[in-house]
This record gives C-alpha cells, sequence and structure tokens, in this order.
C-alpha cells in the first residue's frame, strides 16, 4: 500500500508504504488500509501541526464510489466492504472518498501530471493488464455501471489468447508488460527474462526481441485507434512498467499509431508523469474534491 498526505494544490506533504498483509486475508488487508490511514492522519496533526481533513482511498477490482463499496477484488479476496463507512468511523467521522486504482491515478495524471491543462486525456498504464481512465474536464468519467475504460478488453485479435476475462485476444493479452514478459521468456528461452530484457535486446537489435516488440506495439496501435475513434482525447498517457521503457516504446508506438488513423485527429502521445504515486496523489485529490462538494452544497 502507499499512502500519502496531499496539499490542496496536489502537493506531496508526507509519503510512506507498508504491506497489505493479504496473505492473512481479506478482513486483515482491510484492517491494514484503516490502521495504515489513522497512525497517517497522526502522523499530520504530530509533524505538520494540522489535522488531515479528508480522506480518499483508491482500491483494485470493482469499486461503488457512490455508495462506497469495494465490491469485489480478486487479488485481495474481498467482497462487498463498506471501506468508506469503515474508515471513516476510525478517523473520527471525517468525509472519506472511495475510488477505482486506475481511475484515481488517472485522475491525478491528468490535474497535475503529465495532462495537466488538458480538457480531454486517455491514461492507458501497461502494467500485468491494461486499464483505462478518460478525463474530461478534470473529472474521470466512470460510465453508468462503473466500468468505463477498460481498453485492455476490447479485441484486437479474435480468436487469440486467452483472456481472463473469457474473451480471446483481448488487448492486454498482447500488449501488456506481462504479456510482453511471457513472449520474450518463450522466445529467448530464459524463463526468467521479462519485458524489460525486452526492451534491452530491442535496443541492442536482437531481432528475436524485435519481433515480439514489434507484434506488442501493433496490438497496442490497434487498441488505441479503437479508444481514440470513440474518444477523441486531446492527449494519450502511457504508464505502468511498460512505458518504463521510454523511446524504445514511444518512437514505434507514436509511428504505429500515426500509420492506422485516417480522419481521426491524432492525440499528444506523452509518458505518465508521476510514477507509482499516481494513486496515492489522485486519492488526495478526492479528498479535496469531497470537501469542495461539501463547502459547496
Amino acid at each position: 500500500m502507499k499512502a500519502a498526505l496531499v496539499g490542496a494544490d496536489g502537493t506531496l506533504l508526507y509519503e510512506a508504504r507498508r504491506a497489505t498483509g493479504r496473505d492473512r486475508g481479506p478482513d486483515a488487508v482491510v484492517e491494514s488500509i484503516l490502521g495504515f490511514a489513522a497512525d497517517l492522519r497522526a502522523y499530520g496533526t504530530e509533524h505538520l501541526g494540522t489535522t488531515a481533513r479528508a480522506a480518499g482511498v483508491a482500491v483494485p477490482g470493482i469499486v461503488d464510489a457512490e455508495n462506497g463499496i469495494a465490491v469485489y477484488a480478486a487479488n485481495l479476496g474481498w467482497r462487498d466492504v463498506p471501506l468508506r463507512a469503515l474508515l471513516a468511523e476510525r478517523l473520527g467521522g471525517a468525509p472519506v472518498a472511495l475510488g477505482h486504482d486506475v481511475r484515481t491515478g488517472g485522475l491525478a495524471e491528468g490535474r497535475i501530471g503529465a495532462g495537466r491543462g488538458t480538457d480531454r486525456f486517455l491514461f492507458v498504464p501497461l502494467g500485468t493488464g491494461i486499464a483505462g481512465a478518460i478525463g474530461i474536464a478534470g473529472v474521470i468519467e466512470a460510465g453508468a455501471h462503473g466500468c468505463a475504460g477498460e481498453i485492455g478488453h476490447i479485441v484486437v485479435r479474435p480468436g487469440g489468447p486467452a483472456c481472463g476475462c473469457g474473451q480471446y485476444g483481448c488487448l492486454e493479452t498482447l500488449a501488456s508488460a506481462s504479456a510482453v514478459t511471457r513472449a520474450w521468456a518463450t522466445a529467448s528461452g530464459d524463463a526468467e527474462a521479462d519485458a524489460a530484457d525486452c526492451a534491452k535486446a530491442v535496443e541492442s537489435g536482437d531481432p528475436a526481441a524485435l519481433e515480439v516488440w514489434q507484434e506488442a506495439v501493433a496490438a497496442l496501435a490497434d487498441g488505441l485507434v479503437t479508444a481514440l475513434t470513440l474518444l477523441d482525447p486531446r492527449t494519450l498517457i502511457i504508464g505502468g512498467g511498460l512505458a518504463e521503457a521510454g523511446e524504445t516504446l514511444f518512437t514505434p508506438l507514436r509511428a504505429a499509431v500515426e500509420e492506422r488513423v485516417t480522419f481521426q485527429k491524432l492525440p499528444a502521445i506523452v509518458p505518465a508523469a508521476l510514477g507509482d504515486t499516481a494513486g496515492c496523489l489522485g486519492a488526495g485529490l478526492l479528498a479535496w474534491d469531497l470537501l469542495a462538494t461539501e463547502v459547496s452544497a
């Protein structure tokens, strides 16, 4: 878990990390979150001279932000956790905002990171899977059922590799960091090789690595062009582990997207700026937004 005390302008005042304790079960994870939040608030009171006025928490999986429920997270093992109410109780009645981890990270990237000043953006982190956050006028669009932005499950290669969602040929089975890791481990014959190793091999001109990389970039470009055709973003922000390859990824990706567009306007394609602090910064922004809403009401 990553947590932070965040100023009203998005300034990171203090940051801390702690294990989730998920090996001890979902109840232990919830207790870890509650305890971490209480400790963080106490730190602010002691060291910054003021108490945090609100809290924001971002979690993976299916999230009912409106009702404050962490509905389901496969990797944490929980179902229907009333996280907002539990946190508010632990924090003495402080207002609490609950958000989805990728959308919350997208909020931070759009407002204070790589998309600062952009009216419409799409944030796509390339990690274990591929997700997306749609930013419109400084707000993340969650969709009617909280599922907007799931670009990783656009089918780009019908009949392709099986995806955990039940479909075949989804974008994340071909262009996520884990997909590149699998492909390069097979191509190189090294079971320990990962996507970062593939990127280094590409930089050294290894033909097998170039083939793996080009296939991933082509699939990614196909998915992104579908997304930009639907959403027409001004800026496309790419983050996650695969984006750490820098121009080894961005140079061929920009070219591949440009080759595929016809009538569509080409967005700026830029790397994410906030790294793995985006989620906790975004959670802080959710908390400040909650306070602003309460004041205006």
